[in-house]
């Protein structure tokens, strides 16, 4: 049943679960296969069937969302797919918590909750987590039992500290991937995923696997349209014909999940600088546009010594239909910006240079505008960059997923920092 490459030597068998097997890389320290079956399971496994290409839609749905979140910034376990049913992930030592993150109240929620209508709404979305332990049925624990029970996984100690990262894991990875379903018009009703401690870096990742078993999908927010795994826990008889609809389902969504890399939405910055002088400030502009995946121009245009031509090639970018973000980059007496502003119904940023000598004074043109003019003014170049990635956010899923995982990255290494800190001092 294994298919891989003829250069890739497999080692022992390092795991077999339900869905999946894993092994070990001999030429590849540090990585593991993870290789799929064509099984579908329900009730831990109470209910289980062989499903003729069951693992190749798993190992596609697998690869796309974790290449999705892998780009927006998401540290995975996922390496590269390596064949139609699997793919190379760095080894983890898995933490035995199955997080669930909730935006609709339905399933098991319902159970454990009488008197909570099907179709309750969380905001922000709700988080719980089950201790994978079949015997007796994945109870629910609370964050309390997971720090009590002091794990130690590759080498770390879950703590606190470990457990609030992966409860803010999991709700940026929900949101990223209910943001990245909108486009499709699919709601992401709730997400269940693991993480593990990657052996060699000694940090927490996103590992296992997220594919059709992992989530509930609802087209048109519609559940009688569900293309999830509930369509086969809800089967009251496996029948070949009504397998044959789940497999019809798990298909839908694998070949969707591929557009959840792509997006319609165009976007670009033009900066337009009053002089050369100031290229340094516009490259550090252009330079952070990229780490959002945003197209960035440079033109030289003064609004003071030649506003004919300011407003020339402000209609050329308005004239293609490619929505823009433009930023003003002009210090002294800044007429660049309120120039732009006051002429076009794009969004316009100042971003003024400062110098040492007379930069308290020069700021005040950026700020002190003209009535009826919206500029606002930015003295960072990464800040300009990321006020533009918001505007396009609102429209384009991958834009937003960068944004939200930079959220998150940001709020770990505080958290890390904060961690550190109180051992050195202790």
């Amino acid at each position: 049943f294994l298919v891989t490459s003829p250069d890739l030597k497999l080692g022992k068998k390092v795991n077999e679960g339900k869905t999946k097997e894993v092994y070990e890389l001999p030429d590849m320290p540090g990585c593991v296969l993870m290789q799929s079956k064509d099984q579908i399971t329900a009730g831990n496994a109470a209910r289980k069937d062989r499903m003729e290409g069951k693992a190749a839609i798993s190992n596609a749905t697998t690869s796309c969302v974790f290449q999705l979140l892998q780009e927006a910034g998401i540290k995975t376990a996922f390496v590269r797919k390596q064949s139609d049913t699997a793919f190379i992930a760095a080894h983890c030592e898995m933490i035995p918590i199955e997080w669930v993150c909730r935006r609709i109240a339905t399933g098991s929620f319902l159970k454990r909750n009488p008197g909570v209508k099907e179709g309750y709404k969380f905001y922000p979305p709700k988080i719980e987590m089950f201790y994978k332990d079949d015997a007796n049925n994945d109870p629910q624990w609370s964050e309390e039992q997971l720090i009590e029970a002091k794990f130690c996984f590759g080498g770390l100690t879950i703590g606190q500290t470990e457990v609030d990262i992966m409860a803010r894991s999991t709700q940026a990875i929900f949101e990223i991937l209910e943001k990245s379903w909108q486009p499709q018009n699919c709601t992401l009703v709730d997400l269940k995923i693991e993480f593990g401690v990657n052996i060699q870096t000694k940090e927490i990742v996103l590992a296992d696997v997220i594919d059709n078993d992992s989530w509930r999908l609802w087209p048109s927010g519609d559940r009688s349209q569900q293309k999830d795994k509930q369509s086969y826990r809800d089967l009251k008889e496996v029948t070949p014909e009504a397998l044959q609809m789940v497999k019809r389902n798990f298909e839908w969504v694998a070949e969707r999940v591929e557009l959840l890399l792509r997006t319609k939405s165009q976007g670009r910055v033009v900066v337009l600088m009053g002089s050369p002088s100031d290229l340094t400030h516009c490259e550090k502009i252009k330079k952070a546009c990229a780490t959002f995946g945003i197209p960035c121009e440079l033109r030289v245009t003064s609004a003071h010594k030649g506003p004919d031509e300011t407003l020339r090639i402000k209609a050329e970018y308005e004239g293609d239909g490619i929505p823009t973000v433009f930023v003003a980059v002009a210090g002294r007496s800044n007429g660049l910006g309120p120039v732009m502003s006051g002429n076009t119904a794009y969004p316009v940023v100042n971003c003024p240079p400062l110098s040492a000598d007379w930069g308290t004074q020069d700021v005040w043109s950026s700020l002190r505008l003209p009535s009826g003019l919206g500029c606002p003014t930015t003295l960072s170049p990464e800040g300009a960059a990321q006020f533009a990635a918001q505007i396009f956010g609102l429209n384009n899923h991958l834009v937003w997923a960068k944004l939200r995982s930079n959220m998150l990255n940001t709020w770990i290494s505080l958290k890390q920092a904060d961690k550190k800190l109180r051992e050195c001092t202790l």
